[in-house]
């Protein structure tokens, strides 16, 4: 196995990983800046204001995206385990 090869697949990795945590990171993004600008205009400073809207919106998010990631990996892994014999090679 090269180093062509090698580089070509954790780059594949991370493309993926940031590409299935995509969902929930941008979810949590947009509702944290809506509750700061909300925080921002009533002047409250709770903290728990901040985590449950966000932790709500994730988990949200998660179950709304959970079939379209589960089956980005499953096609990533069997185009991994596809091309191994050729790896070992």
């Amino acid at each position: 196995m090269t180093m062509e090869v090698v580089l070509e697949l954790v780059a594949e990795a991370v493309r993926l990983a940031l590409l299935i945590s995509a969902p929930m990171l941008l979810t949590a993004l947009a509702v944290g800046l809506l509750v700061s600008l909300f925080q921002a205009v009533t002047q409250i400073q709770e903290m728990t204001l901040t985590f449950i809207p966000k932790i709500l919106a994730t988990f949200t998010a998660l179950i709304l995206a959970l079939p379209w990631m589960l089956q980005n990996l499953i096609d990533y892994f069997r185009k991994l385990f596809d091309t191994i014999p050729t790896l070992i090679g």
